[in-house]
This record gives structure tokens, C-alpha cells and sequence, in this order.
């Protein structure tokens, strides 16, 4: 068992209570209190999967592309790069589709694609499987709220970058809240307490899940690459790399010599010389990263990166709740029932001060309600190595009245 920087009790808490079911786990630097398993939690199981480990945002992960545009190219002075940055952000805010429930009415919106006739569907039970896939179309290349984001970045030689965060939407919610049901005996469209639920993959129930959790994935993989890349073609750019990868996913892999399941929830698989893309806040830096690896990796680092289960965090994590920061409101009213610790003035002189153009983005996701990335990095002990390091331009979110059941 190994954790990474410094955690409040109830993390830590609750980090023990899943590794106590666990063959083994690693609690990353950005980890915070989630459902049941804490935010950046890492667990290995024998032949078993934990719905809520995964997590309801299934496959909720970041994609990243390099473009071929440098940020010189956008104008002849600061005044003219921030007028076309200004029209990027408003295309995309257009183009693409942020917030709850909605559709991807996008001409070339991938509603065709191969996934939706994987086999893996007729898991779902049947009356339920035509309109999940139904959603499941119709949501494809959508963002959805919270803190899942559209980014356009600058790396250290000016190059641009187009960067996303989101999940498998409607479907992964779908698929975790119906496992998490059925595994305390209820059924499909039931209701059911988060709490931990273990399925044996060898058995009917857990064998269902593994391969809708897997439909799921590829659900999540399809709609990133969309997005990103129509994002890529809105700014005029090619693309020239593509770094993905999931947080909220179980993987087979072998540790310490044995096969297992690996589930990281808000965690990036980190094997040496495996890339990720990993994002800060609306106001800070993201990092393009990769697994430790070479000659010059020491024996000791090599052992963390065992003990990391060979992973690392996906995001700077929260230091305050969504509720602490924005506060409580009536949603019928829109009455403050009770004030939050972070004020629009004081999220739109950080993203000012850091030059950011901002569409949307609720004071939730201020920058204030996150650790320093930096610091956050630091703290997984070199197990990973910054490859790029990636200044947001303009940031793309949901307004800050929508509400999204399907964000992580």
C-alpha cells in the first residue's frame, strides 16, 4: 500500500476501507473523497471489479492532440492573437455541445460508429437496450458539465494543443447505476445506495458488467477523439500527436508477478514510457507526462512506480467541495441558501491574471477549489516525466447553471 502527498482523514479513510478488500492499492497525490473509493484510489482484485470503483462517469479520461499551428501564426500583435482566440472560443462553444442530456447536432456527428453494433449490447436487457442506445447515439461527441472541458494550449515552442476531458455520458451512467442496483439484488432501473459492490467476472452478473464497462470505454474513446479533433479542425490546424487515455476504468494487468484487475478512479495508467495528458484548471498549466523509464530511472523510483501500481493522478484534485466553493441555491428560486467561498470576482481576476478566455465554468470549477499541479506532480516522486508543459488559451466549459448528472 502506498499514497502519494498528504490527505484529509476521510480520504484516508476511505482508502483504507478499499484496500482492505484489495490484493493491493496506491492512493495518488491528487486524491480526494469520492464514492465509496476516493478520487486518485488505485485497487487490484482477484477476478473482481468494483462498480464504484470504476465509478459512474465510466471511462471518463483526457485526449490531447498537437497541432500543426504555432501561436505566432494567429496574428501580427497580442491585440490580433487575442481577437482570434476570442472567434476560436466562440466557434467551438457553437460547435460543440456542453451541458446536460444534450445532442451532438453536428452534421458529421459519429452516430454511425461501429460501436453501436458491438455484441456487448445484448447485455442490456432488452427492453431497456434500444433506448440506451438510443441516448447513447444521440450523446455521442457531447461534453456534458462539471469539470469536463474543452482546452486550446500552448506548449514551451509556441505549438498549439487542443486538450478534452470527458466520459462515456449517459451510457457509463446508465451501466454503473444498473450493476450497483443488481448487485444488492434490485433491478436494472432501480434505485440502489452507493456502496462497495464486487462482481466476480466469471459469473454472469460480473461478466455483463466487464463488457458493457468495455462498450463503455470504447464509447468514451470515440467521442474525445471527435471532439478533439473537430476542435482541431475549427482552429485550422493538423494533427501531428495524440496522447489518450481513461482515469475511470479497470484494466487486466500483472503486478508482482500475478494477474489481476486494476481499477484507477481518477487515476492514469503510468507504465514506463506510457504517455498521458493531464489537465490543471480553468486558470493553470497542463502537462503532456510519460512513465518514468531509461538507464537514468533509480532502483528506488522503480520501486515507487511498482508500488503506484504504475500510475499516476489525472488532474491537480479538489481541495474544497462543489458546495463549499459555489455555495447553495435554490433551484427553483435561485435564492442563496448559503454563500460559497468563491466569488465570480475572484474566478475571473485568477483566469484574467493568467490570460485565459473563458466560456462558460460555474465557480466550482475556479481555479481556487484545486491544488497546485506542480506541487501535485512533485509529490509522485519522479515517478513520471513532464514531456510538455501546456498553457491554457481558452478554456471551454458548461454554463454555470447546468447541471450535469453524468459528470465524474
Amino acid at each position: 500500500m502506498k499514497i502519494f502527498g498528504q490527505h484529509d482523514q476521510q480520504t484516508i479513510a476511505q482508502f483504507e476501507q478499499v484496500r482492505a478488500n484489495a490484493v493491493d492499492a496506491a492512493l495518488m497525490a491528487d486524491g480526494h473523497v469520492g464514492y465509496v473509493m476516493p478520487i486518485g484510489g488505485v485497487a487490484a482484485y482477484r477476478e473482481q471489479v468494483s462498480v464504484v470503483g470504476v465509478g459512474f462517469d465510466i471511462a471518463c479520461g483526457n485526449a490531447a492532440i498537437r497541432t500543426g499551428v504555432k501561436l505566432e501564426a494567429l496574428g501580427r500583435d497580442p491585440a490580433e492573437v487575442h481577437r482570434t482566440l476570442e472567434r476560436m472560443a466562440d466557434e467551438i462553444a457553437r460547435t460543440v455541445s456542453f451541458g446536460i442530456g444534450r445532442r451532438n447536432r453536428a452534421d458529421d456527428a459519429p452516430v454511425d460508429h461501429p460501436l453501436f453494433d458491438d455484441a456487448s449490447w445484448d447485455a442490456v436487457p432488452a427492453k431497456h437496450r434500444q433506448a440506451l442506445r438510443t441516448k447513447a447515439r444521440q450523446q455521442l461527441g457531447t461534453v456534458g458539465g462539471g469539470n469536463h472541458y474543452v482546452d486550446i494550449f500552448a506548449d514551451e515552442d509556441g505549438a498549439l494543443w487542443v486538450g478534452v476531458h470527458f466520459g462515456s455520458r449517459g451510457l457509463g451512467h446508465t451501466i454503473a447505476s444498473a450493476f450497483l442496483a443488481i448487485g444488492q439484488g434490485k433491478a436494472w432501473d432501480e434505485r440502489a445506495p452507493e456502496t462497495e459492490v464486487l462482481l466476480d467476472v466469471a459469473r454472469p452478473t460480473g461478466h455483463d458488467y466487464w463488457h458493457l464497462m468495455n462498450l463503455a470505454g470504447k464509447y468514451a474513446y470515440a467521442g474525445r477523439e471527435w471532439v478533439v479533433r473537430k476542435v482541431v479542425e475549427i482552429i485550422g490546424g493538423t494533427e501531428l500527436e495524440l496522447v489518450h487515455n481513461h482515469h475511470n476504468f479497470a484494466w487486466r494487468e500483472t503486478h508482482g508477478g500475478e494477474d489481476v484487475i486494476v481499477i484507477r478512479k481518477g487515476a492514469t495508467p503510468a507504465f514506463p514510457g506510457q504517455m498521458g495528458f493531464i489537465g490543471g484548471s480553468m486558470g493553470d498549466d497542463a502537462v503532456i507526462v510519460r512513465g518514468a523509464t531509461g538507464d537514468r530511472v533509480s532502483s528506488d523510483v522503480q520501486e515507487l512506480q511498482r508500488d503506484a501500481l504504475y500510475s499516476t493522478v489525472h488532474g491537480a484534485g479538489r481541495v474544497m467541495s462543489r458546495t463549499q466553493a459555489a455555495g447553495k441555491r435554490n433551484r427553483r428560486s435561485g435564492a442563496i441558501l448559503r454563500p460559497g467561498l468563491v466569488s465570480p470576482e475572484m474566478m475571473q481576476a485568477w483566469v484574467k491574471e493568467k490570460g485565459v478566455i473563458l466560456r462558460g465554468g460555474g465557480l466550482d470549477e475556479s481555479p481556487h477549489v484545486y491544488r497546485r499541479l506542480p506541487e501535485v506532480l512533485a509529490a509522485q516522486q519522479g515517478t513520471i516525466e513532464v514531456l510538455h508543459v501546456l498553457k491554457p488559451l481558452v478554456v471551454v466549459m458548461a454554463g454555470a447553471d447546468e447541471f450535469d448528472p453524468y459528470k465524474d
